[in-house]
């Protein structure tokens, strides 16, 4: 028996399989990571190239004053183009008017708006009790050391989304991942910004963030 060598590459493929099948389960589930990382990164950079169009194609001598409903528009096609991601459920989008105030030479967000059932707020203020004209003085937005700052008289867009990324298998090789992307765009045509002390936005409040 000693001698006998039949079944030795059976035994050893009995051995070596599991270890194989976690090295690839876990390659499958960082791969989902990845994916669905790209994914939120490009949605976060199309709400702020979207947010700064709103406006652009309004012919009034005037600049326009943009409303509640366009900002629900550009929130709500967010959460269509999200498609399987169910940011409406898993997530939550941060929308916020970055603006300069050169009385008090501040950078202040002027109105924030959000969607999404996380419950999360922004990493930088909001538009009530932290703005950058109330509570800490902002240098701008931005989670790298060069932050966003807004120009006279125009104002960025920037936007933030976070998102819960199920483990393919939960329980098995991780649990739910958060995931945290940063978008701006300076707008793209006059805006009628409005006086730091007005909200910024005309018509009823929607998609408030409390």
């Amino acid at each position: 028996m000693l001698r006998d060598e039949a079944g030795v590459s059976v035994v050893e493929f009995a051995m070596v399989l599991p270890v194989f099948m976690m090295l690839g389960l876990y390659g499958f589930d960082i791969a989902f990571l990845a994916s669905q990382k790209m994914q939120v990164s490009q949605l976060t950079l199309s709400v702020a190239d979207n947010a700064s169009r709103l406006g652009q194609t309004d012919n009034n001598a005037v600049a326009p004053t943009i409303t509640e409903d366009q900002v629900e528009v550009v929130l709500k096609g967010a959460l269509k183009q999200a498609g399987q991601l169910d940011i409406a459920n898993n997530g939550r989008i941060i929308l916020s008017s970055l603006e300069y105030d050169p009385v008090s030479d501040r950078q202040f967000i002027h109105w924030q708006r959000c969607i999404g059932a996380k419950s999360v707020t922004s990493a930088y203020g909001n538009d009530s009790t932290n703005n950058g004209m109330t509570g800490t003085k902002m240098t701008g937005m931005g989670s790298g050391s060069n932050r966003v700052a807004a120009p006279t008289d125009t104002a960025v867009m920037f936007v933030e989304i976070v998102y819960d990324h199920p483990s393919v298998f939960p329980g098995f090789m991780s649990g739910p991942t958060e995931l945290r992307e940063e978008a701006a765009f300076i707008v793209r045509d006059d805006r009628d910004l409005q006086d730091p002390d007005e909200k910024g936005l005309t018509g009823t409040k929607k998609n408030a963030c409390s």
